[in-house]
C-alpha cells in the first residue's frame, strides 16, 4: 500500500481531519539512519505527526517538530514540507539513533522513557519573513498527547490524535495516524464523541496491517459522521541536503579546525 495522506471534514459536526499511512516513509529513514527500535518508534510517530500537522501547507513552507529530553535518545526531529503538488516530502532523525530501552510491561515500545521529560518545539517555516515557532512543556513523552496538548493549550485547537508504529526485527510492519481537530463553534461534546471512538477503535497500526488506507482510517475514528473528502497527498522520504550545503558547513569550521580534524583522523567522512 502506497503512503497517503487524506484531508476530509465533517461540517455538520465542526470537526477538520487528516490521516496518512506512512510506512513506507519510516521504512525508508530507519534504513537510512540505522535507528534503534526504541528510536524507530520515536520518530516515527513524530514523522507521522509532521506530516499530518503539514497537511495544509503552502509551497515554500516548512513544518519541524522537535523533541528535546533527557532520556537515552537526546533529542529528535521531523520535518515536512511541500515537495510538488500533492506530494508531501518528509524526513526525520535523532541525535542518539541506537539508544534503546527496554519494552514496556505490555510488550509496547517505551518512547515516553526512551525520550524523557523535556520540551517540544514547533516550527512553521517560510522561504521569506520570520518563522511562527513555539516551545511547551512534554506532556508525557508519548508523542500523539504531547502533540495533542500542544494543540489545545498553544493553539486552542481541542484535537484527537492517534499515532502508531509497529516493527519487528525483520523491519516496519505498518505506521500511520490521525488528527481529527474542531473547528470553531463545534459542540464540546464532538471531541469527547472522537476521544471515545479513538480509545475503543483498534489501533492504526493493527488497522493499517488489516488494509485500512487513510479513508478507512478517517471513518475508524469519525464513524457514522457524514465526512467530505476533499484531498489527498502522497508521501515519500525526502533531504533537503545538497553536496553544497555539506562543503558551506564543512568551510565554515574554518582552516584550523579542520585541519586539527585532518590530522587527529587519517579517515574523515561528513554523512548527511
Amino acid at each position: 500500500m502506497p503512503d497517503l495522506l487524506v484531508m476530509a471534514s465533517a461540517p455538520d459536526a465542526g470537526i477538520a481531519i487528516v490521516a496518512a499511512v506512512t510506512t513506507g516513509l519510516l521504512a525508508e529513514t530507519r534504513a537510512r539512519h540505522d535507528f534503534s527500535p526504541s528510536v524507530t518508534a520515536a520518530v516515527g510517530r513524530l514523522m507521522t505527526g509532521a506530516v499530518l500537522l503539514g497537511a495544509g501547507l503552502k509551497e515554500g513552507e516548512r513544518f519541524s517538530l522537535r523533541v528535546t529530553g533527557d532520556g537515552p535518545i537526546g533529542s529528535l526531529t521531523a520535518e515536512a514540507w511541500l515537495v510538488a503538488p500533492g506530494r508531501l516530502g518528509a524526513r526525520g532523525y535523532a541525535r542518539n539513533p541506537h539508544a534503546d530501552v527496554p519494552l514496556t510491561p505490555a510488550g509496547k515500545f517505551d518512547v515516553a522513557g526512551a525520550i524523557g521529560a523535556g520540551t517540544l518545539h514547533v516550527t512553521k517555516s517560510h522561504e521569506s519573513g520570520q518563522p511562527y515557532a513555539g516551545v511547551v512543556p512534554l506532556h508525557s513523552g508519548e508523542i500523539a498527547e504531547d502533540l495533542a496538548s500542544y494543540l489545545v493549550n498553544s493553539e486552542q485547537i481541542p484535537s484527537v490524535v492517534a499515532l502508531g508504529v509497529l516493527a519487528n526485527p525483520a523491519g516496519i510492519v505498518a505506521a500511520g495516524g490521525i488528527i481529527a481537530q474542531l473547528m470553531p463553534g463545534a459542540a464540546d461534546a464532538t471531541i469527547e464523541a472522537l476521544e471515545r471512538n479513538a480509545r475503543e477503535m483498534p489501533a492504526v497500526t493493527q488497522q493499517i496491517v488489516d488494509g485500512a488506507d487513510g479513508e478507512a482510517l478517517l471513518a475508524a475514528v469519525t464513524r457514522s459522521l457524514d465526512l467530505n473528502v476533499f484531498g489527498d497527498f502522497s508521501i515519500a522520504f525526502d533531504c533537503r541536503c545538497t553536496r553544497e550545503k555539506v562543503e558551506s558547513a564543512l568551510l565554515g569550521l574554518g582552516r584550523d579546525e579542520l585541519s586539527k580534524i585532518a590530522s587527529e583522523q587519517p579517515h574523515t567522512e561528513a554523512t548527511c
